[in-house]
């Protein structure tokens, strides 16, 4: 399953930080982030359930950039 969200990011360097930080989540199967349209495309491992993998993900996101912010 692929979902698209809207997030909050302030440069392109934070926002490859978050990519990397949402890839390494466990139930994640690949992650992209759109810095000029502050988008992240996420695409989940099969049987994840995708509101606790994305609680993960922003945890992560925060550890790296803690202002960054994800619309879920």
């Amino acid at each position: 399953m692929k979902k698209t969200y809207k997030i909050e990011v302030d440069c392109a360097n934070c926002a490859n930080l978050m990519e990397d930080a949402a890839k390494k989540t466990s139930g994640v199967k690949e992650a992209v982030v759109n810095f000029m349209t502050q988008k992240m495309n996420v695409e989940f491992e099969e049987g994840q359930d995708v509101s606790a993998v994305m609680q993960e993900v922003l945890k992560n996101c925060k550890k790296v950039e803690q202002d960054c912010e994800i619309f879920i």
